[in-house]
């Protein structure tokens, strides 16, 4: 049994994955993406909070406000890289398998999956800015398993699919950041700047709902039998899309169509 496992893993981790990101650091196995992520979960549930238990809040403005705005460029890089890496050159809109050759082109968008990967690992700094301040109602479930899960997401689409019409949802995913960094850069301004922007809050949750919903629509393509791209991979991504757009509907549902019936 244990040589049928290994084997099973080897395959999967070797012969399936693209051959080309094999001697990157933390993709020849899935342990140092698994490690970091045990050590984020222990870090927010066991370690800062009691670090924080006697001390009072930290303000971190300056942190969120610089975190912010490099997000904010981030995103924008990403969001161009992208899309000169195929989208407006010679990828499809519907089914776009990935090429795994050492074409300049399809090597620049797996260095851009890679660095989608990176920046979702920097993103999972954002709870920890949320306990050294002590907002810990911030630190919920759905925040939690979204940076987690997308984490570890964007390490399988990088080692797997590095390409083609899965880096459509990083494009999407961006757009949509851009203005959440945004709206926080601006609410971070302070009481007047939130009241200003407080019709926004709600709307941005409905944008990351039809982001769900057009990825979905978009992956489901893959589904076509002369769509050559590995459909295994939907068994994992699909689920958790779907898991995530019924959090944020729940967090919708709570947070501001409970409220606006109580008023």
């Amino acid at each position: 049994m244990a040589g049928y496992l290994a084997e099973k893993y080897d395959y999967v981790m070797n012969d399936l994955s693209d051959p080309r990101v094999k001697n990157w650091i933390g993709f020849s196995s899935p342990a140092m993406v698994l490690s970091i992520i045990a050590l984020y979960l222990s870090s927010i549930y066991i370690f800062l909070p009691a670090y924080m238990k006697n001390r009072k809040p930290y303000e971190l403005k300056n942190v969120i406000y610089y975190y912010n705005i490099f997000q904010i460029v981030s995103c924008l890089i990403l969001i161009y890289g992208v899309a000169t890496s195929g989208w407006t050159t010679n990828y499809s809109w519907g089914c776009q398998p990935v090429d795994y050759s050492n074409n300049p082109q399809a090597v620049n968008m797996l260095h851009w999956c890679y660095f989608t990967f990176i920046l979702k690992g920097i993103e999972m700094i954002e709870t920890v800015l949320f306990i050294l301040r002590k907002k810990f109602n911030q630190v919920s479930k759905l925040h939690v398993y979204h940076h987690a899960s997308t984490f570890f997401l964007t390490w399988i689409g990088t080692k797997f699919v590095g390409g083609g019409m899965s880096t459509f949802p990083i494009m999407i995913n961006s757009i949509i950041h851009v203005f959440m960094y945004t709206y926080y850069l601006l609410a971070s301004f302070g009481p007047k700047w939130q009241k200003k922007m407080a019709k926004w809050k709600p709307r941005l949750t409905i944008f990351q709902m039809v982001q769900f919903c057009v990825i979905i629509a978009h992956s489901l393509q893959s589904l076509h039998p002369e769509c050559k791209v590995p459909k295994q991979l939907l068994l994992i991504y699909v689920p958790n899309v779907l898991l995530v757009f019924y959090m944020f509907w729940q967090f919708y549902q709570t947070n501001y169509m409970t409220k606006q019936k109580k008023k």
